[in-house]
């Protein structure tokens, strides 16, 4: 395959992975179980707040990799 041709691949790919990412951040703060999920860790203060969401994060990791996983096996 030519040098280009799989740099164009490449760039398509990587496009469309923007696209998709746009659109989830897009999306995002309209679902209501991300970042409020029980065992996220919230700390307020009096001038101060800390979000964890270590339970969410751990939730995502778990859908993405099991998806990754369906569409990429060989």
């Amino acid at each position: 395959m030519e040098p280009f041709g799989q740099f164009g691949r490449v760039l398509i790919v990587f496009g469309i992975v923007l696209v998709v990412l746009g659109v989830i951040l897009t999306l995002a703060p309209r679902l209501p179980f991300l970042g409020g999920l029980p065992g996220d860790i919230h700390l307020r203060g009096k001038s101060w707040s800390f979000h964890f969401p270590i339970v969410t994060s751990i939730v995502v990791s778990v859908a993405l990799t099991v998806l990754l996983n369906l569409f990429f096996r060989r």
